[in-house]
């Protein structure tokens, strides 16, 4: 008698595990296809401006967007300091443009992440949002693992205030879309991966690319990021492209870039 009891038990709780899963798919569909419209305000290509003067005006809209550098965020102990962007930024008219915000921690005195703290850092990335021609904001912080509860808790708070159709992404170490993926079930539109300037994880993920393996999760394998001096052994194809420039963009920089990028797709 007591084993049909757990029996039944058994078969009830699998029932509604079962149901919460159908019910939870539709909504999972719901946000894939939200994250999809979002995503599609930007031109394949889209080129990082950093914190110097660049003239961008050779670009076509129709295929290049840009991702500016708009706001530097440092936190340090109790404080933090924000630093508007200063340089000079040309671009043709109608270009899809994304405000980048890059988030940095003091290494030595070490943020204590407030909420206070928090608070500061929304104000001053939604801001951001009233600049014309933003479709987008973009996250740069290569948060710890120490700093990764404030991250996601900031980056659910910037999604829930947010209009619904404003892109929200942000740049993501590329051990993060391969073997470290914290980020697959953030509120996030993508993670692009930076598949530059790696430091320690260079060799790992160049054989993993190597492999022709692709990244782990929906939102890193939308798009990758590379820099004007990267050498990579395969890319995925019918990806987004981020691109960092080491030095001042020209057009003849860009048509040198893209040009690498299809052959490193056709391998």
């Amino acid at each position: 008698m007591l084993g049909r009891v757990k029996l039944i038990l058994v078969l009830v709780i699998a029932f509604l595990l079962g149901f919460c899963w159908l019910m939870a798919k539709p909504n999972q569909q719901k946000l894939l296809s939200k994250n999809n419209e979002r995503l599609a305000k930007l031109p394949k290509v889209m080129l990082w401006a950093w914190e110097r003067a660049e003239n961008l005006k050779f670009i076509d809209p129709k295929t290049t967007g840009v991702a500016f550098l708009a706001k530097t965020i440092s936190l340090k102990a109790t404080e933090l300091d924000i630093r508007s962007r200063f340089q000079p930024l040309e671009v043709p008219p109608d270009t899809s443009l994304v405000a980048v915000v890059r988030i940095e921690t003091d290494r030595y005195l070490k943020p204590v992440f407030s909420l206070e703290q928090q608070e500061k850092v929304l104000e001053a990335i939604i801001a951001l949002t009233k600049l014309k021609g933003v479709v987008g904001l973009q996250i740069d912080f290569d948060a710890k693992e120490s700093e990764r509860s404030f991250y996601r808790s900031l980056l659910v708070k910037l999604r829930d205030l947010l209009p619904s159709n404003y892109m929200l992404s942000i740049t993501a170490l590329a051990s993060w879309a391969i073997y470290d993926n914290w980020v697959a079930d953030l509120p996030i539109d993508e993670a692009v991966p930076m598949l530059f300037r790696m430091g320690a994880d260079k060799e790992r993920v160049l054989n993993y690319l190597a492999a022709k393996k692709d990244f782990t999760s929906q939102n890193t394998s939308t798009s990758f990021g590379i820099s004007t001096d990267s050498e990579l052994p395969w890319l995925p194809a019918e990806r987004r492209v981020y691109i960092f420039a080491e030095r001042s963009w020209s057009a003849e920089l860009l048509n040198d870039l893209l040009q690498k990028v299809e052959i490193w797709q056709t391998k």
